[in-house]
């Protein structure tokens, strides 16, 4: 099957490696010239543990390609994918302008019967919207599908190879059964390709993503409780989770969600729904409550150094004048670079306008924290450099090499045994035996 992928951003990028993975012949197409070039170079402009190699494999054995022209693009494929960013409106709506022009140069371009397949982020309605401005510009037959991506960033590989299920929205006996076919490959073990209308496909993407927003922040609210009344929120957590009907993915307290896909999927389902009269209250405390969990680590920093008598030495605008913090983990998760609303961000700059110096280290997003702080704060390549001389640490994302680090060198390199832990990873009892003073979201 000849395949087109409009758009080499990462839904797009992984989605065509992994087709051709498959087999299939694909052609990545961007109008960015300066990342068509770098990956026809052998480079990849993002970082997805895994992708690099199958990406020189494929374009190796001839079945991966990239280009800036779309009219060969479109004209030799199959199914074409848009895959094009959605980015967020001052309202929180997405903003079709990337999908509705893609759409309308595959219109311009097509050679015959084409399946124009949607794998961007939209909301319900995009797929008439999309074949409108397709029709505007070709006579030739073609059918629109939706086929909603749920590829979580540092696993999207995995995801995308070992579907949980794959979702296509069609209104085409046609359209339906060529997409079958390409995702054949992909549910060898059973797993359900679901055929359902492109509004329903459209909606279960946000409906998922706002799903499993709502667990973190349900969490998170809970943690808040558990700071206040005395509880333990790892205990609550462990006692909700072994419930079948609750579970334990993504029910865990840390310092808010972040990256590409919650954020801007929570905001625009909001918005969608008051486009057309709904007042969705739940997904907006979802909101509301992630927004405020991004400053509860900042916060603990800051009642910490208050009680230590800090605000005697500091002026009251910058409490945390003279003191060094260090902070593990930038990106908003591990495995990925992202650091899009990630919540170190806002930590780090509350940090910042307390009075605070700032030296951190992450083992990716260091060109990425560049671009957002400057010369603001320090950057160090190792974990270890960042604690020299600090006054506290504070672990913002959950890397492995985080998890079991050398406690007693790090009791030595900091000037004081202070840890804030942003992601419960630690056992504050062993700890505290240790001479740490120690921090956690939502614990007694």
């Amino acid at each position: 099957m000849k395949i087109s992928v409009i758009g080499t951003g990462y839904v797009g990028l992984v989605t065509g490696t992994c087709l051709a993975e498959s087999g299939s012949d694909v052609t990545c197409m961007d109008i960015d010239k300066k990342k068509i070039d770098l990956l026809n170079a052998g480079s990849v402009p993002i970082y997805e543990p895994g992708l690099e190699e199958l990406i020189k494999r494929n374009v190796a054995h001839g079945r991966l390609r990239f280009t800036t022209d779309i009219r060969s693009a479109v004209k030799k494929a199959d199914v074409v994918f848009i895959a094009v960013g959605t980015p967020p409106g001052e309202d929180g709506s997405a903003d079709l302008k990337y999908v509705l022009g893609a759409a309308r140069d595959i219109g311009a371009h097509l050679a015959g019967y084409t399946v124009v397949i949607n794998k961007s982020t939209v909301p319900v309605g995009t797929g008439d919207k999309v074949r409108a401005a397709i029709a505007g510009k070709t006579k030739h037959k073609f059918d629109v599908v939706s086929n909603p991506e749920f590829l979580k960033e540092g696993a999207a590989i995995e995801d995308f190879m070992k579907p949980d299920r794959v979702v296509i929205g069609v209104d085409s006996p046609k359209a339906a059964a060529l997409m079958q076919e390409l995702y054949a490959p992909f549910v060898r073990t059973g797993k359900p390709i679901l055929i359902m209308d492109v509004r329903s496909a459209e909606m279960t993407k946000y409906a998922s993503n706002a799903m499993l927003a709502t667990k973190i922040s349900f969490i998170n609210e809970m943690a808040v409780i558990c700071a206040s009344l005395g509880a333990d929120i790892d205990n609550v957590r462990m006692g909700m989770g072994y419930d079948r009907r609750i579970g334990f993915e993504f029910l865990f307290p840390g310092v808010g969600y972040g990256g590409s896909c919650f954020p801007k999927d929570v905001k625009a389902l909001v918005q969608t729904a008051k486009d057309h009269g709904v007042d969705a209250k739940v997904l907006r405390s979802v909101e509301a409550v992630n927004e405020r969990q991004k400053t509860q680590l900042s916060n603990l920093v800051l009642k910490h150094f208050a009680e230590q008598g800090a605000k005697k030495t500091a002026s009251l605008k910058m409490p945390l004048e003279g003191k060094m913090i260090a902070v593990w983990g930038l990106s908003f998760k591990p495995n990925t670079d992202d650091m899009r609303e990630a919540p170190s961000v806002v930590i780090i700059n509350r940090l910042l306008r307390a009075g605070a110096s700032v030296r951190a280290h992450d083992p990716i997003a260091e060109h990425e924290a560049r671009k957002i702080f400057k010369n603001r704060i320090g950057i160090t390549q190792d974990g270890y450099d960042a604690l020299r001389g600090a006054d506290a640490l504070a672990v913002v994302t959950e890397w492995n090499e985080f998890r079991k680090p050398d406690f007693q060198k790090i009791k030595k390199l900091m000037k004081k045994p202070v840890i804030f832990d942003g992601r419960n990873i630690y056992n504050q009892e062993e700890l505290r035996k240790m001479g740490f003073t120690y921090y956690g979201i939502g614990r007694r």
